[in-house]
């Protein structure tokens, strides 16, 4: 049924069934690799309807919740959001792009035998066999690939990027059309080189974190190819979830735990304010760092503590984002300019006779400094 899924779940499948290449992405911590299993495990259940829901809060008992921003309108009256509505024979194929990731290990190509024997044998990779899985009378295929901007996509695609559009693909009895895009395999069976094509129910999802900064972008003309899907951070969602509204003025001292957690969530959006503006916005943090523990805190010392654990991580995130940069770190967390009571100074002082500057702070954060420094950073 459409209520066991999120709306963003939905939204996808019906990008799948209409373009059937969906790009994923999003800062991290927004849940891709959530949803990601979500859309797998709604793709091979029964044909499901879409019905328009409210928006989302987090649930830690159901698959995920989390809110988005996509590039297409998705309409909203009733309707089913099924890739393939009349194929029950489902599989879903993963795969995770990485620096070392080959075309011949997504499609087919030659690898030599092993435990001793000498010789090549032709490999299938995991688009073939979704494809070929696609092809049968009764099939439909769902290839996931994690990482897709980790790895050479263009390379890893070859001459495939073409026919994945929906327009080139096969006919629906795996016929070839006027438009249909081919090109060149090996053939697992003969090993021959021929003229291959992909079938209309085979619908590809793709994840990727643009905040990556080990990797290249993704060529434009790959990216066209695609219906992107952007999940961003939210703080609706915490909101919700925590039963909190905005205190003012912030009090120098919490009066229950509603307040640790509304300061902890007005931190996070500052800091990411401050990302947006100095390294753009997929280099945000997502909201998923306050959900993690799975648990709400029932007392003034479990928030405390729980934003501790966060801080953490808000502030490796802030020094990866910002590396080499020690302004930037300090503009994120509100030092410049910020108010002087903020326990992190920015100090200059000389090392060999040059101008050095230093971020010093609490050597330990726990729950005794945590409030004074999350008032801070919200000034």
């Amino acid at each position: 049924m459409a209520n066991s899924y999120s709306t963003e779940c939905l939204e996808i499948l019906d990008l799948l069934k209409r373009r059937r290449n969906v790009l994923l992405s999003g800062a991290p911590g927004t849940g891709k690799s959530r949803l990601l299993g979500e859309v797998a495990e709604a793709f091979v259940t029964n044909p499901i309807v879409f019905a328009p829901t409210s928006l989302p809060i987090h649930d830690p008992s159901s698959v995920i919740a989390i809110p988005r921003e996509i590039e297409e309108e998705v309409d909203t009256a009733l309707q089913s959001v099924w890739p393939g509505t009349n194929r029950n024979d489902r599989k879903v194929y993963r795969t995770a792009f990485h620096q070392n990731s080959k075309n011949r290990e997504f499609i087919t190509g030659l690898m030599p035998l092993t435990n001793g024997q000498s010789g090549f044998r032709v490999v299938k990779g995991s688009l073939y066999r979704a494809s070929e899985y696609a092809k049968l009378p009764n099939g439909a295929s769902l290839l996931i690939i994690d990482e897709i901007n980790r790895g050479p996509a263009v390379q890893v695609f070859g001459g495939s990027i073409v026919s994945i559009e929906p327009e080139k693909r096969l006919a629906e009895d795996n016929s070839i059309r006027t438009q249909t895009q081919s090109f060149e395999i090996i053939d697992p069976v003969s090993g021959d080189i021929i003229e291959y094509a992909l079938p209309e129910h085979l619908y590809i999802l793709a994840a990727m974190n643009q905040a990556d900064a080990s990797v290249e972008p993704l060529d434009v003309a790959f990216l066209r190819r695609w219906a992107p899907y952007r999940l961003v951070p939210n703080s609706t969602v915490l909101r919700k979830y925590y039963s909190v509204s905005t205190t003012n003025p912030i009090p120098t001292t919490p009066l229950d735990e509603k307040q640790v957690m509304d300061l902890g969530i007005r931190a996070w959006e500052e800091i990411n304010k401050q990302i947006r503006l100095g390294r753009g916005p997929e280099f945000q943090l997502g909201h998923g760092i306050f959900l993690s523990s799975g648990s709400i805190p029932n007392t003034i010392d479990e928030a405390l503590l729980e934003m501790v654990h966060i801080w953490e991580t808000l502030k490796t995130h802030v020094e990866e984002v910002f590396f080499g940069d020690l302004r930037g770190i300090a503009s994120a967390i509100n030092v410049i300019g910020g108010p002087t009571y903020h326990p992190y100074k920015l100090v200059e002082s000389t090392f060999a006779d040059e101008p050095r500057l230093e971020l010093v702070g609490p050597a330990v954060v726990n729950v005794g400094n945590i409030y004074d420094i999350l008032r801070a950073v919200v000034g």
